[in-house]
């Protein structure tokens, strides 16, 4: 009975705004040599998981980025330590792990092109992709 109630709210909740209406390519961000989710990010992660809750069709392959400075393979293991910590905070908030992928790009796909500290910051993130069932 409860799951029959809960469906309800969660519809109202998205009619009222409070789910996204696309969560594809939604970025969560992380400080320098980081894969702590900060409060902003979780609140990010929630809302791309009340989303899901809401399309039941959708599945997400969570990519780990992380700026130039460092080894491939250090900032390959933090991307997938930051997509996994991602991960996790969806789990937690009651997606299905098997609705959920990560992988981990490193260094070796940066989104956004340049040197310095404001490129950078924009590397260091989890990138949201959604993919259909």
């Amino acid at each position: 009975m409860k799951k029959i109630m809960f469906v309800p709210v969660l519809l109202a909740l998205a009619a009222c705004g409070g789910a996204p209406s696309n969560i594809d390519d939604d970025k969560v961000f992380f400080a320098f040599d980081s894969a702590e989710i900060t409060s902003g990010a979780k609140k990010d992660l929630e809302s791309q998981s009340l989303y899901m809750k809401t399309h039941k069709d959708a599945n997400v392959v969570l990519e780990g980025h992380c700026d130039e400075r460092g080894s491939s393979e250090y900032n390959l293991a933090l991307g997938a330590l930051r997509a996994g910590n991602a991960a996790h905070v969806m789990i937690k908030d009651g997606i299905e792990p098997e609705r959920i992928k990560t992988i981990s790009y490193g260094k070796e796909k940066p989104q956004y092109l340049g040197t310095g500290e404001e490129v950078w910051s924009k590397n260091r993130n989890v990138t949201t992709n959604v993919k259909e069932k």
